[in-house]
């Protein structure tokens, strides 16, 4: 029988279905708030197993639907992750509802003590590639079978045998939460059918055409410096948490790097692409890398309406790329 001894948790006592999803326990030792945002709260557990042994885990608790619908993305992303590199991701453990409060749901990983920093970009890098290497959507298409959530949004991971097509369901689905959220934009709606008619085709078209294919990759979905933990200190080895994971183009990952304030550096993008080459056509790699981060900044503004810069980023950089591909695809070029 479980012996609660030390109620420090902030969402009050562990509710007897965290208990039993634990593994292995006799008793849980403490309880301790881990943190929390606006839209999740976080507490480390320590438990004692039937071995003898001591172990932490790392409980999230959300409230409501989305609530729940997000950390049933989180747990299957993370799945997804571990079952290809599980020295890249926390062990999942479970998620579900509370017993004791139908409103609130729960998921569990193992937990870790974190360095301060970002991880040492050679070995990061070389387990990124792996897991964008392993090729092995269910179905060979893009999306996801879960819908997963970039911090409180939730992502258009509706199959696509496309890439540009899935690319350009899930920028309007954002688009529309935004306007949801933070009303319309006059500035930004005008720019809309030239970035949707020309840019994404034309520099999405041509990763699929005259012979070329991308194979989808599974991503992390939402990998910045905040997402990234160094796990051991003298080597500077990290693993990534708190995904939000789609089958996609592998490059889209990177698209969260290009801004500075992610602090993946130059460094990042050349280990990285050590391993896995830049895309064909590779004259048109920067621009896609825009294109991408492009949709992260979006996500950006729809998380947090009142920071008007990151909306701002979104308009010059449709501008930018509007002015740079006026007749978008061509059918006759080369590309």
């Amino acid at each position: 029988m479980l012996v609660h001894r030390l109620a420090m948790d902030p969402v009050g006592l562990i509710d007897p279905n965290v208990a039993a999803a634990l593994p292995d326990v006799s008793e849980i030792l403490e309880t301790k708030h881990h943190g929390e945002s606006a839209w999740a709260k976080a507490t480390r557990v320590r438990v004692l197993h039937n071995d003898g042994s001591k172990e932490d885990y790392f409980m999230k608790v959300s409230v409501g639907d989305h609530g729940r619908e997000a950390l049933k993305g989180e747990y299957e992303s993370t799945s997804a992750i571990y079952s290809i590199a599980p020295d890249f991701s926390p062990k999942p453990i479970a998620w579900g509802t509370f017993a004791n409060d139908p409103t609130s749901h729960f998921y569990i990983c193992k937990s870790y003590n974190f360095t301060k920093g970002v991880p040492e970009p050679a070995s990061f890098c070389e387990k990124l590639a792996r897991l964008h290497s392993s090729h092995t959507s269910p179905n060979g298409k893009f999306g996801f079978h879960c819908v997963t959530y970039n911090g409180n949004l939730p992502q258009d991971n509706s199959w696509s045998d496309s890439w540009e097509e899935f690319f350009a369901n899930g920028l309007r689905h954002i688009l529309k939460i935004r306007q949801e959220r933070a009303g319309p934009n006059a500035e930004l709606a005008a720019l809309l059918p030239p970035l949707f008619d020309k840019v994404i085709p034309r520099l999405l078209r041509p990763l699929e055409s005259n012979g070329r294919k991308i194979l989808p990759s599974l991503v992390h979905g939402d990998l910045w410096y905040g997402n990234a933990g160094i796990i051991d200190e003298g080597t500077e080895e990290g693993i990534v948490y708190d995904p939000a994971s789609f089958w996609a183009h592998n490059e889209y990952e990177l698209g969260n790097w290009r801004p500075e304030r992610n602090k993946f550096t130059r460094r990042y993008f050349q280990a990285y692409h050590s391993h896995i080459p830049k895309s064909d056509p590779q004259e048109d790699y920067d621009d896609r890398n825009a294109l991408y981060s492009l949709r992260f900044n979006l996500q950006a503004s729809a998380l947090f309406p009142q920071q008007e810069m990151f909306l701002r980023m979104v308009i010059d950089e449709i501008k930018r790329l509007t002015e740079r591909y006026p007749k978008g695809y061509d059918l006759d070029s080369k590309l």
